[in-house]
Formats: C-alpha cells, structure tokens, sequence
C-alpha cells in the first residue's frame, strides 16, 4: 500500500496505516457504541460506551496486526524479504516482495497467519471464560474471540490471494510440481470465490439489508482485482525469468553537458526529443558526472529552470543505485521498486553501457505478448 504512512518499525518492518484504515476504524467503534455496548452495560453513559468501543476497536486491529506479523516472522525465519505491513480498509498486508522458493515455505508462511489469529481467539474467550464477572472485560473479550475467529476462518477460504487460497496453492503446487500451473488453478478458485461474495451481497442487498451486501460485494470486488493481479504477476515473472538487463537496455542514451540550464534542457530534449533521463557530462575526466531524470526535473520549481543547469540538479556519480549488465530483470525491477526509481544505470567497469527503467520493461512485455513469445 504506497499511501500508507508509517508509524512503528516491528523487526525492522516498516508498520503503516493506510487513510482507509480510519474509515473502518471509525465504523467498527461506530458499531460498537450503539449496539453492543449499549445491549451489555445499559447502566454506563454513552462517553463510556464510546470509550469502550474504541479500546475494542483498537485491540482488534491490533489482532490483524499480529495476524500480519505471523506471515512475516515466517517469511523473515526463510529468508524471505518484507517490504512492510499495512492496515488499511480491509483489514491488512503483508508486503512479502518475493515468492516463496518451495511448497513447503508456501505453506508455512501463508498458514502462520490463521493460526496466530486462531490463537489469539482462544486467548480471549479464555478471558472471557475466566474474568466474566469483571466489569467491561466480558463483552469486549467475547467479542474479540468471535472476531479473530472469523478472521482466522475467513482468511482460510481458499481464494487466492487469501491466505486459505495460497496454503491450496501450496498443496496444488506441491503434488504438480509446477508454480505456473498452481497459481493459475488458485487464481481461478480465487475469482470464483470472489463472484460467490458479489453475488451473495447482491442478494443481500435486496433481501436483507442493502449496507451488509454492500459490504460483502465489496469484499468480492476486493478478491476478484486482487486474484487477477496476482495471476498477472506470476504470468509477468515467467515471461522476465532468464532475461538480463543487458537484453533490454537503452544503449544508445542522451549525453548533456553539465553547464546546460534546465529550461533549454527541457525545450531540447524532453519536449524535442521525448528523452527523460540523462547522463550529464559524458562521465568525462575531471569533470563531475552524474544521472538526470525527468523526476528530478520535476522536482525543481518551474520559475527556476533557467538558473540551474543539470549539473546542479542530477544525482552524482557516487549516490548513483547501479546495475551490472547481467543482472536479472526481476532482480533490477526488485531493486529499483525498493529505491523508488524509475531509470537506473546499467555500468561495467566503472563505465556506462546503457540505461535501464520500467517503461523499457513495460514495453519489452508487451512485445513479447504481441508476437506471442
């Protein structure tokens, strides 16, 4: 989720909360406030129930949470990188950035999910079983017992890309041998899954309350984009696997000179030419050499452009995120995602051979789905 906004590092794993968050957030209390807490403490004013309500709230995001922090304490025990976590309206991801190498990783790291929210549904109907004479323990403890139980149940319908959906892929993926194929059967179960939620909020809607059908048709629409998304991903790795950047760089890039001022830079070469990242200088002896890209441009005020020349304004040589020729594309796609780039050097021996950047790959793809290879 790239608008989330970070708030806690867990292990080192970013923690953000998306602007979504707050809008479940406040329905859930919402709820709460006027139908349950009122229903089990009539004796407590409405500031109580609304306190009472925001503590559960809270608790149980929380509990999403430590759902997302079981995949990720997985993922991080084999290796598997995790970019970050993020709550958002439905509910919260895992940001894994890389598949995982074997059935059985799969299974684990897509399982410990579940099986964190299955515990922490025990653990709270143990509180609810033992402190039930507490005053404004019980409810909220019973609550979020039925809670993390239908999130652990939920998560396990195998709809892919639901947990339950890659613990199927899994097994598939295990008694098959073959990653594409495995994907492809749970992407489809996926999007099924998703059409059953559609259809049934649609029913919902009309026989029983339009605002729960509008809910679960939301979650279907949720299930069907985030199915075809993930089939498309794994479609997109077979076809990049085994291609270096060397096969799709741009070899023959625009060399500007270091004294060029933004404006005639932009007259020329962008509007003129179409180009949008530059090396500046050539990386010639004594001279001080760098990359400029059209973001870079962007970032200076327009009134500007005809005081600063590009050497003023690109990245030097040495703050420079570089590739080697051979280097995978997945691996420099992977790399330039993680550093927010869009164009990145490709460099042998201290020397430039080309440029590389996601237009290119973008382009590459759709050649090859063009002439079907």
């Amino acid at each position: 989720m790239e608008n989330s906004f970070k708030v806690i590092r867990i292990w080192n794993i970013p923690i953000g909360v998306h602007p979504s968050w707050f809008l479940i957030f406040a329905l859930v209390t919402f709820s709460l406030a006027t139908s349950l807490m009122p229903a089990e403490y009539p004796q407590l004013n409405s500031g109580m129930h609304w306190l009472l309500a925001a503590a559960t709230s809270l608790v149980f995001f929380l509990s999403v949470l430590a759902h997302e922090l079981g995949h990720a304490y997985l993922a991080l025990r084999n290796k598997v990188p995790v970019k970050g976590i993020s709550l958002f309206f439905f509910g919260g991801v895992a940001q894994i950035t890389e598949e995982p190498r074997t059935p059985g990783m799969e299974f684990k790291i897509a399982i410990a999910g579940p099986l964190v929210s299955l515990a922490l549904a025990v653990f709270f109907e143990l509180v609810y079983l033992l402190e039930a004479e507490i005053p404004y323990l019980a409810a909220p403890s019973e609550y979020l017992a039925r809670i993390n139980l239908m999130l652990a149940l939920f998560n396990m319908i195998p709809g892919f890309p639901l947990d339950g959906g890659r613990v199927f892929r899994s097994i598939v993926w295990k008694l098959s041998n073959n990653f594409k194929r495995s994907t492809e059967i749970a992407a489809r179960i996926g999007q099924l899954v998703a059409f059953g939620f559609i259809g049934f909020g649609i029913y919902t809607a009309l026989t029983a309350g339009f605002f729960n059908g509008l809910w679960f048709g939301f979650i279907g629409w949720f299930l069907l984009n985030a199915a075809s998304s993930a089939y498309t991903q794994t479609a997109i790795q077979e076809k990049l696997e085994g291609i270096t950047v060397e096969q799709v760089m741009q070899r023959n890039y625009p060399i500007v000179p270091g004294n060029m001022t933004l404006e005639r830079l932009v007259q020329e070469e962008v509007m003129g030419q179409g180009n949008q990242a530059f090396v500046v200088n050539g990386f010639e002896p004594d001279r001080r050499s760098g990359l400029l890209t059209l973001n870079d441009i962007k970032r200076v005020p327009l009134q500007k452009w005809r005081f600063l020349t590009t050497e003023q304004v690109m990245i030097p040589w040495e703050r420079l995120t570089k590739l080697n020729p051979d280097t995978s594309l997945l691996d420099a796609l992977k790399k330039m995602e993680e550093s927010g780039l869009i164009q990145v050097p490709v460099v042998s021996e201290s020397r430039v051979e080309g440029l590389i950047s996601r237009d290119q790959v973008l382009r590459y793809l759709r050649l090859r789905t063009e002439l079907g290879v």
